[in-house]
This record gives C-alpha cells, sequence and structure tokens, in this order.
C-alpha cells in the first residue's frame, strides 16, 4: 500500500480540526482531514448549539412564570416537546453541509472514516495510508463511562436532543453542566428532575458560593439535588427505571422513566491505537507540552475537548486549533492562555465565571479582597423581577487587578466578558470601577460589583 505524504492530516472535524485549517492552507500547506460523522462535530451537532434551543425555550418558560411581577395575567404554558426537538433539528440541518463546503473552498481533503495511527508519523483510514509531518489529534469527546451494573439502561445528551417525548421523570447520575442545562430545562417543562453527584459539591471546578446560589435556585424551581451520593446500580422496575444509591452510609433509591449519564466527557481517543503513533498517555489523557504537543511524538498536535486537562467548550477548542496551525506554520512559539477565559453554565438564570475561584485565589497566597453581593434587592434585579441575582469578584489589593468573577442571573453570561476583556488587557478594578456605563443596564451595576 503506498503512502500518500501530505503536510498536515487532521484528526476530526470539529471546531478544533477546523481552527487548524486557517493559518495551516493560508501558508500553502497541503491538509487532509478525517471525519467519520458529521462535519462540525459535537457542539453544533449534538450539543451546545441544539441544547441552546431547549435552553431558550426554558427562558420562555421562566419569563412566563415571573409575568404576574410585571402586571400581567397569562394562562399555564403549555410546551409541545416533539415540536421543539423538531424546531432544534431544522435549526441545526445545515451545519454540516456549510462547514463541508468551507472547507472545500479552503482546499482541505476531506476524507471520511476513522483514523488510527500505524506509525509515528503515518494515520491509516479505510484502505489508505496518510503519511504527514504533522498530525493533529482534533477528535472530541464523548460520554464518559459509567462502571456500574445497569449502565446500558442509561443514555446521554445526544438522546435527550433528539427523543421528541417529554419524561415524566429522569434522573441524572453526576452533577454536571450537562445535568444542570438540561435539568433545568425538563424542570421547567414539568419533569421531575433528580440530581445525584458523587461529590460535596456540585459543579467542583467553580466557586462554592456561586454554585449554592445556583443549587438553592435549581431546588426552588422543583430538582432534587443529592451530593455525596455512591451510584450502587440501575434495575428495570415495573415499566421504570430504577437507580440506587448510597447517601450517607444509608441505601436508597429513585425511579424514573429516564436515567441519563451526567458524569461529564472524556477525551475521544481510545480507538486511535496511540501507542503505535509513540503518544505517551493515560487512558484518555495524552501527555502534552505548554505548546499542546505530545511529550513523546513532537509532530503531533492535541487541541480541543482531546485535550483532557482544559475545558470543554467550542470557543477553547477553535482557539486551540489556530494556536496549533499557527505552531505549525511558525514553529512551536504560541502557548494557550486560559486565565481570562470566561465561561457559563446554561441554566436558567445563568452561572458565568472567569479566572479564579475565592478557595484558589487563597490557595495560591494572593492578598484578594473578595466583593459578594447578593443583589436579589438592587434596583436593577427588582426591575426585572429576578429570581436570583448574585456575584463575586475577587481583585489582588496588591496590584488591583481582578482574578477572579462570578456572575449568578443578572445578565452575567454577558457581563462575564466585560471581566474576562478588563483580565486580558489588565485593567485595573478601580477603573472599571470609575466608568461611566449606559444607565440603566445591569452594565451599569458592574461599578457597584466591585
Amino acid at each position: 500500500m503506498t503512502s500518500e505524504k501530505f503536510d498536515v492530516v487532521i484528526l476530526g472535524g470539529g471546531n478544533a480540526g477546523i481552527g487548524v485549517t486557517g493559518p495551516t492552507r493560508a501558508a500553502g500547506m497541503s491538509v487532509a482531514m478525517i471525519e467519520p460523522r458529521d462535519m462540525g462535530g459535537t457542539c453544533p451537532n449534538r450539543g451546545c448549539t441544539p441544547k441552546k434551543v431547549l435552553v431558550a425555550a426554558g427562558h420562555a418558560l421562566h419569563e412566563i412564570e415571573r409575568a404576574n411581577f410585571h402586571c400581567i395575567s397569562v394562562g399555564k404554558p403549555k410546551l409541545d416537546w416533539a415540536a421543539l426537538i423538531d424546531r432544534e433539528k431544522d435549526l441545526i440541518k445545515d451545519i454540516p453541509a456549510r462547514l463541508e463546503a468551507a472547507m472545500l473552498k479552503r482546499k482541505v481533503e476531506l476524507i471520511r472514516g476513522e483514523g488510527v495511527f500505524v506509525s509515528p508519523n503515518t494515520i491509516k483510514v479505510g484502505e489508505r495510508l496518510l503519511e504527514a509531518k504533522h498530525i493533529v489529534i482534533a477528535t472530541g469527546s464523548k460520554p464518559r463511562p459509567l462502571p456500574i451494573h445497569g449502565a446500558e439502561y442509561l443514555i446521554t445528551s445526544d438522546e435527550m436532543l433528539s427523543e421528541r417525548t417529554l419524561p415524566k421523570s429522569v434522573v441524572f447520575i453526576g452533577g454536571g453542566v450537562i445535568s444542570l442545562e438540561f435539568g433545568h430545562v425538563y424542570a421547567r417543562a414539568g419533569v421531575k428532575v433528580t440530581i445525584l453527584e458523587a461529590l460535596p459539591q456540585l459543579l467542583p471546578a467553580l466557586d462554592h458560593d456561586a454554585v449554592a446560589q445556583l443549587q438553592k435556585e435549581s431546588e426552588r424551581i422543583g430538582i432534587d439535588i443529592k451530593t455525596s451520593v455512591r451510584i450502587e446500580r440501575v434495575e428495570k422496575a415495573k415499566g421504570h427505571l430504577r437507580v440506587f444509591y448510597r447517601h450517607k452510609d444509608i441505601e436508597q433509591f429513585a425511579d424514573a422513566e429516564r436515567i441519563v449519564n451526567g458524569a461529564g466527557r472524556v477525551a475521544n481517543v481510545d480507538t486511535l491505537d496511540l501507542a503505535a503513533g509513540n503518544v505517551e498517555h493515560q487512558n484518555w489523557r495524552i501527555v502534552t507540552d505548554a505548546h499542546l504537543r505530545s511529550t513523546s511524538n513532537p509532530i503531533v498536535h492535541v487541541c480541543g475537548d482531546a485535550v483532557s486537562t482544559t475545558p470543554q467548550l467550542s470557543p477553547v477548542a477553535s482557539y486551540e486549533g489556530d494556536i496549533i496551525g499557527r505552531n505549525i506554520v511558525e514553529g512551536a512559539k504560541h502557548s494557550p492562555d486560559y486565565d481570562s477565559l470566561a465561561t457559563s453554565v446554561y441554566t436558567v438564570p445563568a452561572l458565568a465565571s472567569v479566572g479564579l475561584t475565592e478557595k484558589a485565589a487563597l490557595e495560591k497566597g494572593l492578598n484578594v479582597k473578595v466583593h459578594a453581593t447578593d443583589m436579589i434587592g438592587w434596583l436593577s434585579a427588582r426591575t426585572y423581577a429576578e429570581s436570583a441575582a448574585w456575584s463575586k469578584i475577587i481583585v489582588d489589593e496588591e496590584t488591583d487587578r481582578i482574578v477572579g468573577a462570578h456572575i449568578f442571573g443578572h445578565a452575567g453570561e454577558e457581563l462575564i466578558n466585560m471581566f474576562s476583556l478588563a483580565m486580558a488587557h489588565n485593567i485595573p478594578a478601580s477603573a472599571l470601577k470609575s466608568r461611566i456605563y449606559a444607565y440603566p443596564t445591569f452594565s451599569s451595576d458592574v461599578a457597584h460589583m466591585l
């Protein structure tokens, strides 16, 4: 079998892989992209984009719930779940074709199939051998497997985004982003929702006080949350499913029509034969250097969800892909900076964060001023009848720089970008506080959060 030679071979046609193609094709390099499924990967087809359609419906239901505060009388809303799923599918149906057309216009050779390493610089896909100067692993992620008896009865977010029948009850195993975002939509649609989390805190990577605010609001809308649990098994029981778990050393159970694996996602690399590529790894964790290269095979680069140590987010994938593309063209000179990366959990309302948690700031030995504020009584929150409005801004007192910001409600998913920008460009907290903002807006409250 004769090898075909390319400058760059990319495993995966999602945002990360697409990000690589910009700099490399602009430099005239030959690029092949291998993708076994829809172009675009998880985010536009089975993740953030279709999920936001459901979240938007959750927002509408939330606004209807608050209508009486605005002196508006409305009847009880009725959600047509099947029609909502159809709307979601309609909005995303053209994305793969548009992305494929964009890659073809960029003169990237698209190859359908599963790629595997056969040597440190060669990928086999079908009957083709692709020899490359650079190989990029951008294969995305997949649901974390749960080693419990009865795991075959669990569904994932893929099924939730396609199931046209709204269940009456759902149990989420795991208290991460997927469970909370979908849980908020389901709860507002009248579904009985239970979340079971093994750790003492939901969303353990986020600020403790911020998560406490989210948990309080989640419980207000009827979500039953239990932390520090150990899942024992899942069984069928008279037309429904039953999950047995141990909480405070007492075995309990919860029944539901659907039980969801909400334990997060892991890098989708186990079928690549990394050993043949001389790519050092521990299970799905590939060891990389500061430039996102394999430490054992520097012609192999890793970006997007396949990087197991960074947030699994679409803009992060694109960012890392672009960095790798530039490093391939210019040499290993660019490294990602995640310090001012803004993220958001799209519950209703949303929890947005950037930078350090209070705990992390103290562990780093920083002398910080923590501005924690319950804004529910502020005029802006009362005007819009917010059900929750809270912020915590963490400022390094020695440098007057913001090192962390966490906002729940109060348009936090938008305001967080202002704090991210201030952190990225070293704008002092006092400068942000002294700005004159358009009023009355949620942005004008930034001055009072500091």
